[in-house]
């Protein structure tokens, strides 16, 4: 007979999470939505669930609609997807509801994305996202309160000051950069996204890699072929001066730490070279001054002192932003596992999207937003041991165990009781005898178990296992002096009335 038995495997890109990994999680998701909500920022949930054309087509490194994300048809032969990010769900959102929410409208939402990409080391096709975003305000104040935000949040998860940066840029100065390079215009829409593709590769793929997609394209290690924007060598070498100038710049913001009134003139003397750079493009222009409005708002509450930079060089690669643009990049270097120096760079990113809301509504609506990439944050969280994410395991379930089968209501009875004085507790399911049953608890966590057998229940006691003292007296039994031993031991199980069940549970998880 053929076997018909499925192999158990994970899909590629997916990954399981354990329960300390859960409860982890959960604790950074807590300290994040604290201080979204110290800014004024409200709950809303969007479905994982979208109308594909209402997700629109702005994932980065796709040229064909629906490339990128995992679709199919409704009975009504209508097409939908997973959402692959968070923002184009708000935009809908937003423009479904815009009369009866109040402008500018802040919220924060938090959950899963999809993405149908080749997946790779760090690269998942379902991940985790944080945002907060404010829809409604053209002002700096919002992009400035973001990226504030953004370094508030970094700090209460745990990231010390120094040890990441928020850099921002304009996607305005790079489309004026491109104007002065004749790929200004709607014709040249495309080509324009395209290079910006490229230059947000810069960090993966190094200048060289860059040269190669904004020229022909670039195959890469797997052979894969990736086609590039097609710019002349004169072109291609304007964009690579630019990236020269302004990484220099966005490095001397980071690497450096100055008194306030010297990281004052050197960002003023960035926005001047930028400023030269598009002084022929009015857009251009338009970006340079945005970021001297947001260095002003970001200097005045005293953010300037290496918490928050500007740095041209920030892309981001989606296509919906058209103003300032946001990265949260953590510049400490760990121990990879083979030895050598690790750094996780970007946790976080976002920027203004002020055409999104409008494909819905056909006009204007302004809107800027940040996205914490969690599963990255968590990994690099691990990596600085912070209490978030390094704190106690969490506690396993007192355990009733079950030594006479017949007797299943009154362990029943047991369980419930725990429960109603509010104590995690359950009854032991399985078929297994009283030592398994003990290991079983061990397993699970858990501090104590309650054994009640036919001499327990005849007396009206129930017998309570301190299972952490249990097993400090296994360990250290033999080097234990006689005094230390019998009190030791005697901590590690008592009888009890069953009356005093809930009482003496209560002492043995309070001392642990």
């Amino acid at each position: 007979m053929a076997d018909r038995t499925v192999k158990p495997r994970l899909p590629r890109g997916l990954i399981d999470r354990a329960a300390g990994d859960v409860a982890a999680t959960d604790r950074m998701l807590a300290a994040i939505r604290e201080s979204y909500e110290l800014y004024g920022f409200e709950a809303v949930e969007t479905p994982f669930i979208e109308y594909t054309d209402a997700l629109g087509k702005f994932l980065p490194d796709q040229d064909r609609p629906n490339e990128g994300v995992f679709s199919f048809q409704d009975d009504d032969e209508q097409w939908l997807s997973l959402r692959y990010d968070l923002t184009a769900p708000l935009a809908r959102y937003v423009a479904e509801n815009f009369d009866r929410l109040p402008k500018p409208y802040r919220s924060y939402r938090c959950g899963w994305v999809f993405r149908n990409e080749k997946p790779g080391p760090g690269r998942f096709r379902q991940f985790m996202q944080f945002d907060a975003d404010t829809v409604g305000s053209a002002s700096p104040a919002a992009d400035a309160e973001i990226c504030m935000m953004a370094a508030d949040t970094l700090e209460r998860l745990g990231v010390k000051r120094g040890d990441y940066v928020i850099k921002v840029n304009n996607r305005k100065v790079l489309d004026g950069v491109m104007e002065a390079i004749g790929l200004g215009g709607e014709a040249n829409a495309g080509r324009r996204l395209t290079v910006l593709r490229a230059i947000d590769k810069l960090d993966r793929l190094g200048p060289d890699g860059v040269r190669a997609l904004l020229g022909p394209g670039r195959k890469d290690e797997s052979g894969d072929f990736t086609k590039g924007a097609g710019l002349d060598e004169n072109q291609v070498a304007a964009m690579v001066s630019f990236l020269h100038v302004s990484r220099n710049l966005g490095q001397i913001a980071v690497v450096r730490r100055f008194e306030p009134d010297s990281s004052r003139r050197l960002v003023a003397a960035a926005l001047e070279e930028l400023a030269k750079l598009v002084k022929n493009s009015p857009i251009g222009q338009d970006g340079v001054n945005e970021l001297r409005a947001i260095a002003e708002l970001v200097s005045e509450c005293s953010y300037d002192d290496g918490r928050i930079a500007i740095d041209p060089s920030v892309v981001r690669g989606l296509e919906y932003y058209t103003g300032p643009v946001f990265e949260a990049e953590l510049t400490f270097e760990v121990t990879g596992e083979d030895g050598r120096p690790v750094r996780f760079g970007s946790v976080g990113g976002g920027g203004r999207y002020d055409g999104l809301v409008g494909r819905f509504r056909g006009e204007s609506v302004p809107a800027t937003g940040f996205s914490i990439g969690v599963s990255r944050l968590f990994a690099a969280l691990k990596a600085v041991k912070s209490p978030i994410v390094e704190g106690a395991a969490a506690r396993g379930p007192v355990v009733v165990l079950v030594l006479d089968r017949d007797q299943l209501p009154a362990y029943q009875r047991l369980v419930s009781t725990l429960r109603a004085a509010k104590i995690n507790a359950e009854m032991y399911l399985g078929e297994a005898g009283m030592n398994a049953q003990l290991k079983y608890a061990d397993r699970r966590g858990s501090v104590c178990a309650v054994i009640q057998g036919s001499n327990e229940r005849e007396k009206g006691e129930v017998a309570i296992k301190d299972l952490v003292a249990g097993a400090d007296l296994a360990k250290n039994a033999k080097t234990l002096e006689r005094d230390a031993y019998l009190a030791l031991k005697e901590r590690a199980q008592v009888n009890v009335a069953e009356s005093l069940l809930v009482e003496t549970v209560r002492a043995i998880l309070a001392r642990h």
